[in-house]
């Protein structure tokens, strides 16, 4: 572990905002491969491990989920500038059996699954939450330069069968242009909230339990050997 880090892991410093909206997008697809991916090879994998079939199967399904969680905390490191240091515990010498069982005992590959299997519903509502607040405050900041070019010349608000408000010219576009800058500003705060969140939600589960955490940095080691995978 790096001991210039924050403790417990972290980056110290607040998202950006182009990476946090990036991450938080990019979380949808993400969480559908990941849980695709463990549900059909852990599914697969306990229904025909009686007949040997599903060990390599479930073998598998361990070694990409760890795998997976390296490149998430990359990911996460690089867009949110958040740094989450190794959980897993150095793997003994000797066969690949007493390997394998360090692995299995090693409450780190369990907490990449739960990790992976709820970035799912996580990710849809980060994805939905984005997406819906940034184009809605952008649509409403250009609605100067783009209502015209609508049906009619004008913009109706809610609805076209529901005109509450009509916008057909600069001087009552301007208002909602007003709001949609401040919608952006919203957007913009919201996304780094979510960002952040879902950085220490990330250290929770990808990140070394606070106990380990301390008492590597004392002993002044780190937690994964390099052959540890």
């Amino acid at each position: 572990m790096n001991p210039a880090r924050t403790e417990e892991g972290g980056g110290g410093r607040r998202p950006p905002i182009g990476g946090s909206v990036a991450y938080l997008l990019l979380n949808l697809p993400v969480g559908i491969a990941g849980f695709v991916f463990l549900v059909t090879t852990l599914s697969v994998g306990i229904s025909t491990a009686i007949i040997w079939v599903g060990v390599p199967v479930l073998a598998l399904a361990v070694l990409a989920t760890r795998g997976a969680a390296r490149l998430e905390r990359a990911r996460i490191y690089a867009l949110l500038d958040h740094y989450i240091d190794l959980p897993y515990r150095s793997l003994p010498e000797g066969t690949q059996q007493r390997r394998w069982k360090a692995r299995l005992k090693d409450s780190a590959t369990w907490k990449d699954m739960t990790y992976f299997l709820l970035l799912f519903p996580i990710g849809v509502a980060e994805f939905c939450i984005v997406l819906t607040t940034w184009t809605t405050a952008l649509g409403l900041a250009a609605l100067p330069f783009y209502y015209r070019y609508l049906p009619d010349g004008a913009y109706y608000f809610p609805s076209w069968d529901l005109r509450w408000f009509t916008v057909d010219s600069i001087p009552s576009s301007l208002p909602w242009a007003a709001l949609g800058v401040l919608l952006l500003a919203v957007s913009a705060v919201l996304s780094r909230g979510l960002a952040s969140a879902h950085a220490r939600f990330a250290t929770l589960l990808l990140g070394p339990a606070p106990r380990r955490f301390r008492e590597d940095s004392f002993r002044g080691t780190t937690a994964m050997s390099p052959v540890a995978g």
